[in-house]
């Protein structure tokens, strides 16, 4: 495996959006055990990609003999706040490929995330959150400055809503995944 000697960490462009896509997929199902609607997920990553004012993707890319792998993503999304006149950037479908964890790839996009937040007068902060019984990113978070925050979030999901701790989505006769609302 190279070395990351020639990783480049910069804002997706519409190329990458199946690779971020196949990487969201990867994330939920990893993660939570989701299997995403990936039709659905596709027009949503084009859907970011082509509004930046909806917030953008980070991707971190390994360049070498004109090859060009992404072994990673973040998203940025965007929270006004008017106790501080100024906008949260939230951090969201983080993704390391397996292969690459372990080797601050995350750190990376974080940093740049944190400096080109730092650069724009309206940013007051960043913000992520982390499914609670992902003790493996939150031991990660921790390593690059993020700490826990007093605020615990609730949701009123339409499209992924969950009952009784299962999965909303379920497989079709043809193995296509469908969301369930019950």
């Amino acid at each position: 495996m190279p070395g990351l000697d020639h990783l480049n960490i910069r804002r997706a462009k519409l190329e990458d959006a199946a690779t971020i896509a196949s990487f969201s997929a990867a994330m939920a199902l990893e993660t939570e055990g989701m299997r995403l609607d990936l039709e659905r997920l596709y027009k949503g990553t084009i859907a970011l990609l082509e509004s930046p004012d909806r917030g953008y993707f980070v991707v971190a890319e390994l360049g070498q003999a004109g090859e060009h792998q992404l072994l990673g993503q973040l998203m940025i999304t965007y929270e006004w706040s008017d106790w501080r006149n100024g906008t949260f950037w939230w951090i969201q479908s983080v993704y390391v490929a397996s292969p690459w964890r372990r080797q601050n790839v995350f750190r990376r996009m974080h940093e740049y995330v944190l400096a080109s937040a730092k650069a724009g007068s309206t940013v007051c902060g960043i913000r992520l959150y982390v499914e609670k019984s992902n003790d493996v990113a939150q031991a990660v978070y921790r390593k690059v400055g993020l700490a826990p925050s007093s605020y615990a979030v609730f949701e009123t999901d339409f499209v992924l809503a969950r009952t009784n701790n299962q999965s909303p989505v379920r497989s079709t006769p043809d193995g296509r995944s469908h969301c369930v609302i019950e």
